[in-house]
Formats: structure tokens, sequence, C-alpha cells
């Protein structure tokens, strides 16, 4: 058995503790260092057979526990962990569990595209629930009606202000904000209203899973640099395409913002061959070494402040809410 200790030194703290898991560990550092706390203490453990054992290291009776932990691939063993997680604070006696769960894995899953089709969102949403969760924070989850699969509160973050801050430093004359899909436009009038200039939209046929069509933009791109905007990047299919259709139209520059950056299968390979100037991620997914270093012109932002905030109101029992505020 091959074991990780995440997090080796003491904690101490007002009834507060947050944890990461292997899928957010580094998220749960920066967001404790935001907090002015030191993370929890755990060690998670992995048999020859594949199973995982999670193990506190710290007395959490009574207290205030939340676990960030992105369900991101590989998605079944960062589930598994954070319900076994999850299992063992309820077992020591947690007063409240939140679990942080800044990517939502299975969330394409939401409904029945046809017959004989699972709704994997809402078991995943079950799972968590029977596991022993008091709450869930989130943020940008692809479908938003994956809120009402939870019978406890959740809040929902969006990483709209950290990607925009970052896209007005770039001081970006005569923008158009692209919404590369149709069911991506209140994701694109977000930004819009946050960094302004215009709104088009990108018609897009989809003919697998993982590959798309952009068929038609509407819209004005010519002479414009165009910034588009996606919750998710995970083959970057559907990016491509778009960024190659706003080029046929004379769009000048092309620069993306996802809020997770999944990067499978040929995404990379597709990234390095489009024309886009630049790929802006945040790190609610741990982006892979590999893909940091192949990945040319990927710029990846933190929202560990974003989350810290969010545990504190949480944890004080203030509004949330205000975080969704335009900033």
């Amino acid at each position: 058995m091959t074991s990780r200790n995440v997090r080796s030194s003491e904690f101490s703290a007002n009834d507060i503790v947050i944890f990461g898991g292997t899928a957010g560990v580094e998220l749960a550092q920066k967001s404790c260092k935001y907090l002015d706390l030191a993370p929890g203490r755990v060690t998670i453990s992995r048999f020859p057979d594949g199973e995982t054992l999670v193990k506190i290291e710290e007395d959490v009776r009574g207290k205030d526990c939340f676990v960030v932990q992105s369900t991101c691939p590989p998605v079944n063993d960062n589930l598994m962990e954070l319900l076994i997680m999850i299992d063992c604070l309820r077992r020591a006696s947690a007063k409240r569990i939140t679990a942080v769960i800044p990517y939502y894995g299975y969330a394409r899953q939401d409904r029945k595209s046809e017959g004989r089709t699972p709704i994997t969102a809402k078991l995943v949403a079950n799972m968590l629930n029977t596991a022993g969760l008091d709450r869930v924070l989130t943020m940008n989850l692809h479908a938003d009606q994956i809120q009402g699969f939870f019978d406890i509160p959740l809040d929902h973050l969006t990483s709209a202000p950290v990607l925009a801050r970052h896209f007005l430093t770039r001081n970006l004359h005569d923008a158009v904000l692209v919404s590369p899909d149709v069911g991506n436009i209140k994701f694109g009038s977000d930004f819009a209203s946050r960094i302004g200039g215009e709104l088009a939209v990108i018609h897009k046929r989809r003919l697998t899973a993982d590959a798309a069509a952009a068929v038609r933009i509407i819209g004005d791109v010519k002479g414009k640099r165009v910034m588009m905007f996606d919750d998710m990047i995970t083959t970057a299919g559907t990016v491509c395409e778009a960024a190659k259709l706003v080029r046929q139209h004379g769009a000048t520059d092309v620069y993306v913002g996802a809020a997770h950056g999944v990067f499978a299968g040929p995404a990379v390979e597709r990234l390095n061959s489009s024309e886009i100037n630049e790929i802006v991620v945040t790190d609610t997914i741990p982006v892979r070494p590999e893909v940091k270093q192949r990945l040319r012109n990927l710029t990846v932002l933190s929202v560990a402040d974003l989350v810290g905030e969010a545990i504190r109101r949480i944890h004080e029992h203030r509004s949330v809410s205000a975080l969704f505020v335009k900033q």
C-alpha cells in the first residue's frame, strides 16, 4: 500500500478545518493561505488493488469541516475518494461537512436525452447525500438544474470575476464576446456585462460525443478581437471549430477563457494547431504538468481567494450571494 501525507503540520483554528483531496490539495492550500489557516491533515492511501483508504490525522469532533475535491479525471477515483472522506468525517463526529467541488463530474449527464439512459448527475448527488454531506459549494455547473438534484444547501459560484479581471488587463479594444454555442449564452452574457462589448453566438451541430461542427455565427466579428468563454474545455473540439469560424469571418485575434480546463483526449493537439492567441483557465481542476509543458499560450488563474471567501462566509453563516455581484 502506497501513502501520501497531504499535510504534516499542526492545525489549530476556531472550529473550522479545511481538507484537500488528491484533486483539490493545491486549491485547498491556497484557500487556507487566503484565510490564514493551516490545511487539515489527512493521509490518503491506495492499496495494490486500487482501493482507497482515508485517515483523518486530527480531531474533528464538533468542527465545521470542508473537503476540497474536484471530481475531474480520473472521475471515478476522485469521486470515490470524496465519498470516503465524507464518510470518514461523519464517523469522526464532525459537526458539519461541506464538500467544495470546484468541478462537478458527470454534470453533462443531467437529463435523459434518449430512452434507457441514466441521469448520472442526479445519481452522484444521491451518493453524496447518502455519504452524510451537509452542504455543497461548487463552481460553474455545466447545467444549472443540477442545483435542484440536492436536498441540502448548495452554493453555486462563478469564475467570471476572476476571468474578467484578467481580460480587462489586456485592454482589448474593439472586442466582441462570442458564445461558442447557443447553450452557453448566459455565461457569455455575464462576461459581456462585466467587460463590455458586443455579444455574438455560434450555432454548432454536435457530430459525436467528442466532436462538433460550427455551422454559422450570429453577429459581426470582422476586424474585431474575439473573446470566447465556455464553462469547460474538454476535447477542445467546440472551441477550436469556433475559433476557426470567427477567423474565417475576419476576426483579427482570438482569446479563449474557460472555468474548467479538462484537456482530455486530443485537446492539446487541437489547441496547439488552432489560431488562438491565448487560452485561459482556472485551477478548479489541477492542470497536469505535461499539459502545461506542451500547451502554448496557456494561462492558469486561481480561484482560491473566491473559494476561501465563500468558505469564510459559510462558516460564519453570512451571505454567499454577495460574491455573485458584478465586480
